[in-house]
């Protein structure tokens, strides 16, 4: 029992009696009062290097600390606190580092402080009226094309630095993807803004509506044989015996076979007696298809 004791004593001792260190600590810079018609660009100290000296034991209790430096941009820059901040103008500033404001306790020192000022610079907070566009990437799906993309709401007010904000000659939304689109689709997509910290948008999100629309084309398919509807008894020929015809409609539609195996061509002749007729032939047609011509147009039909 009296050996532990002094162990304990020992250990206690040696902790007390242990020599101040000097460590670097990286402290972030709050900046707080910037001007309500000015922004704070990203030209600006944002970290600060501080060289203490304390004891190991009070090191880690700061370790544990978010520590953090407050910059007040009013304070250090109203010459005339009674003028209000429309007496700070844009520019670049260095504001003077204060000590005071590093919360490290009575038992810390502080060495020494670098950079010794905060570089900063201000601009004059404008906003401006964009219209928004949405670029398309990707490939519809074959035989598909798609429309340019409409946004809603079509235009969008853009707060930040003047020369941010005149530095932009379009505002657009991340991209939409049509890969194998092949309908008209709606989506959400957000504004793509390279520093969206920089700026502030009074909508970040647009509905972006894309118009999917088949491709057209023509296509001509010869030789459909002539059918003929309630034949006579008698010996019935029919020249010629088939037709050629052009069609236009969607390129999956002309191409697919499915489709164009429904297209046949007929004649009625009913009640038609022995002899010789100019008829035309009718053509039965998929309605996802239009026919544009037809050769021939008129047949001689022989009945015997």
């Amino acid at each position: 029992m009296a050996l532990a004791a002094a162990v304990m004593t020992i250990v206690i001792f040696t902790a007390c009696t242990q020599e101040p260190r000097e460590i670097n600590l990286l402290i972030p810079v709050d900046y707080a009062n910037v001007p309500d018609d000015m922004i704070l660009t990203d030209f600006h100290t944002d970290k600060i290097e501080v060289r203490i000296k304390c004891r190991p034991k009070h090191i880690e209790t700061l370790s544990k600390k978010s520590l953090v430096y407050p910059a007040d941009i009013y304070t250090d820059l109203a010459f005339d606190p009674a003028g209000g901040t429309d007496a700070i103008e844009p520019g670049r500033y260095l504001l003077p580092l204060d000590k005071t404001r590093i919360p490290l306790g009575r038992s810390t020192s502080i060495v020494n402080i670098t950079p010794s000022y905060l570089g900063i610079r201000l601009e004059k907070k404008v906003t401006r009226v964009f219209k928004v566009t949405v670029p398309l990437i990707g490939k519809t799906a074959k035989g598909y094309l798609a429309r340019s993309a409409v946004c809603d709401p079509a235009t969008v007010a853009l707060t930040g630095a003047k020369s941010l904000i005149n530095g932009i000659e379009q505002l657009t939304t991340k991209p939409v993807d049509l890969t194998n689109a092949n309908k008209n689709f709606k989506k959400q997509v957000p504004l793509d803004l390279g520093r969206p910290e920089l700026f502030t948008a009074a909508q970040s999100i647009f509905v972006v509506s894309v118009q999917i629309h088949p491709l057209t084309g023509t296509r001509t398919i010869e030789q459909i044989p002539i059918q003929i509807q309630n034949r006579p008894e008698k010996k019935v020929s029919i020249e010629p015996s088939t037709i050629s015809i052009d069609l236009k409609g969607p390129h999956e539609n002309l191409n697919n076979t499915t489709v164009t195996d429904k297209i046949y061509a007929f004649m009625d002749l009913e009640g038609l007696k022995p002899g010789v007729y100019a008829r035309h032939a009718y053509i039965d047609i998929p309605v996802e298809l239009v026919m544009t011509n037809a050769s021939p147009r008129v047949f001689t039909v022989k009945i015997e």
